[in-house]
């Protein structure tokens, strides 16, 4: 098949032999080996951080009613939680593509961490009468509970990462993401960046004639064609298998 010459393709990475692909991918080794080990020495330095005290007792609901938050360490001694965003009184189109994207990803995560004692679940501070709806059509199977009305770090501030420790009824916060933290429950991130053109986003570091990035999670959302928009016929793109859910109308960027 001959390429169509009037087609501007961007830039690739230049062609090499095999023995100079080899040689250049082994230098590249050892920066990634280097930046495991800093990830595995920020790991012990997490341990190694203070923890303090929070309400064991504040009631969250949840499927079967208001539980207190101790409840959700089901016996286990460690808790991680999703904070998940939530836009009150917006359809299931309209809640926000970051936290879809991440509790997508990790929404078969709670039997593999309960495996190493570790509980999991999702928070958000929308009401349960709505949450219910949204997570039935999301076909979400994990813990969820509403945190409406209760004070960070349980409630309030959405759209993190936190893990929490348990020492018989009292309940401590360990670790809080802040930023691009929360990456970590997100795996198309690590593939993404092993990929030529990366994640496509404006502030990476490319070659010149790379494509020109956008802004950061562009492609969380789409229309039903599949192109990326913030737009009012846009839904988190792992809704788009679910008929029933309903564009919206938005003025701003929610991410």
């Amino acid at each position: 098949m001959t390429e169509n010459p009037t087609v501007t393709r961007p830039a690739r990475p230049r062609v090499v032999d095999r023995a100079a692909w080899q040689a250049a991918r082994d230098d590249l080794l050892e920066q990634e080996k280097a930046h495991t080990r800093a990830g595995d020495e920020l790991a012990a330095a997490r341990r190694r951080l203070p923890m303090t005290q929070v309400d064991g007792t504040a009631r969250v609901v949840g499927a079967d009613g208001a539980v207190p938050f101790v409840d959700l360490f089901q016996g286990r001694d460690e808790l991680v939680v999703y904070q998940h965003m939530w836009h009150d009184g917006e359809p299931v189109a309209g809640q926000c593509p970051g936290c879809t994207v991440n509790a997508w990803h990790i929404q078969r995560s709670a039997p593999y961490l309960a495996a190493r004692g570790v509980s999991f679940a999702m928070l958000t501070e929308g009401p349960w009468a709505e949450v219910a709806p949204f997570l039935e059509f999301m076909g979400y199977t994990e813990p969820w509970y509403s945190v409406r009305g209760l004070e960070a770090p349980i409630g309030v501030d959405m759209g993190h990462i936190a893990c929490f420790l348990r020492d018989g009824d009292h309940v401590y916060l360990t670790y809080r993401t802040t930023g691009r933290g929360n990456e970590p429950a997100a795996g198309i991130f690590g593939l993404l960046d092993m990929t030529p053109y990366g994640r496509g986003e404006a502030w990476e570091d490319v070659p010149d004639g790379w494509p020109q990035g956008r802004e950061s999670c562009w492609y969380w959302a789409t229309d039903a064609d599949g192109n990326a928009t913030w737009g009012p016929t846009r839904r988190p793109v792992p809704q788009w298998d679910r008929p029933g859910a309903t564009p919206v109308e938005a003025s701003e960027h929610r991410h």
